[in-house]
């Protein structure tokens, strides 16, 4: 792992992952996008996995994609030639995405919830990261943009996805043609962010805590449910349901809950193994 770009510190199922360019507010370079897709890879075959709390060292979230790029840009280079070693426009084998894609995405198929800490700017790749996260906690004074359209560019790491099942899609059209800013406030009351905070990092590491005392099994099959309701009708939605409430009744853990519950004590869990 590149620890001068991502630390991740696993505690009590929990994995606590930072951003780790706090000097250039986490901009993402191409070590800051092959790090993050470490990351989720990395994450994703942990069995003792219960939720992760991403969030950003220093005093931003992320401020977009480095401005090196954006001066390759102005020059009439193209990003990629301007860093050769990015290659965030490349499509690694078994993905449906590119490199850029992934580096939100691998964190948003996670099997666990993934909350974001978000304060600061959260600004272009910044908002994206943001966005692909299952929940977002912001602190008050946060300044968020889906800012591509400053650069004359449209928005390529998934937010165009997953924004307007967000905050609709009229706002997720007005977010990306103007660039506006969004605070916490605002954040918050148009569905961008879950929760207004003062602490995000704190009360984020909090709920994952809460998290990670539950069911290890039912948690993941609530989310594979959730995330399941956008892309089929009804009737896949319900079988769905059906199938998943009848894989884990029985179960050693769903058992363990019930049994933790009257005998009033905290629950033993296993971990999940595939």
């Amino acid at each position: 792992m590149d620890t001068e770009r991502i630390t991740i510190d696993i505690d009590g199922g929990v994995a606590d992952v930072r951003l780790n360019r706090g000097d250039k507010m986490n901009a993402m370079d191409g070590r800051m996008f092959a790090a993050l897709i470490e990351a989720s890879d990395s994450l994703a075959s942990e069995p003792a996995l219960r939720a992760v709390v991403l969030s950003g060292n220093g005093p931003s979230w992320c401020a977009g994609l480095d401005f090196g790029n954006f001066q390759a840009m102005a020059s009439d280079s193209r990003p990629d030639d301007a860093d050769k070693d990015r290659g965030i426009g490349t499509i690694d084998e078994g993905r449906i995405t590119h490199r850029g894609q992934q580096a939100v995405w691998g964190f948003h198929e996670l099997p666990v919830p993934v909350i974001g800490a978000v304060h600061g700017v959260a600004f272009g790749a910044g908002i994206q990261l943001a966005i692909g996260c299952d929940i977002r906690y912001v602190h008050p004074e946060v300044r968020m943009s889906v800012l591509e359209i400053r650069w004359g560019i449209s928005p390529d790491m998934t937010c165009t996805q997953i924004l307007p099942g967000l905050v609709g899609a009229d706002v997720a059209k007005e977010m990306v043609w103007t660039g506006r800013e969004v605070n916490g406030e605002e954040a918050v009351r148009i569905g961008l962010a879950t929760k207004m905070c003062d602490d995000p990092r704190g009360e984020a590491l909090e709920l994952a805590r809460t998290i990670a005392g539950k069911s290890p099994h039912a948690i993941r099959a609530g989310k594979r449910l959730v995330d399941g309701y956008a892309t089929q009708d009804y009737a896949s939605g319900f079988r769905n349901e059906r199938d998943e409430i009848g894989a884990l009744i029985g179960t050693p853990n769903q058992v363990e809950a019930v049994r933790a519950f009257f005998e009033k004590r905290p629950p033993a869990f296993a971990d999940v193994e595939d």
